[in-house]
């Protein structure tokens, strides 16, 4: 394909760095289903070998993005103040 660059897939520990997380963090997001990958290990294999594509880690952080509310919010709670009168029973 002229004129296109693809990236290539990283592995686990990659990402890690790239984070500041640990590695087991990562497969964790991997076996949550929060982070897509591929296991590329062969079938009777045990240990599995994980690789995750661009455009998944891409999904993956637009799915952690912190969406600032712009300072104004606008439901506020409010407290409940219990009078003098009310009693609250535990038992």
């Amino acid at each position: 394909m002229p004129g296109t660059t693809r990236r290539r897939n990283l592995t686990p520990p990659e990402i890690a760095k790239l984070y500041g997380v640990s590695t087991a963090k990562v497969i964790t997001w991997i076996r949550t289903g929060e982070l897509a990958a591929l296991n590329l290990a062969n079938r009777g294999c045990s240990r599995p070998r994980y690789s995750v594509a661009p455009t998944a880690l891409t999904d993956f952080e637009q799915s952690r993005a912190v969406i600032p509310d712009g300072g104004e919010s606008t439901t506020q709670r409010l407290r409940r103040r219990i009078s003098q009168n009310e009693v609250k029973d535990f038992f």
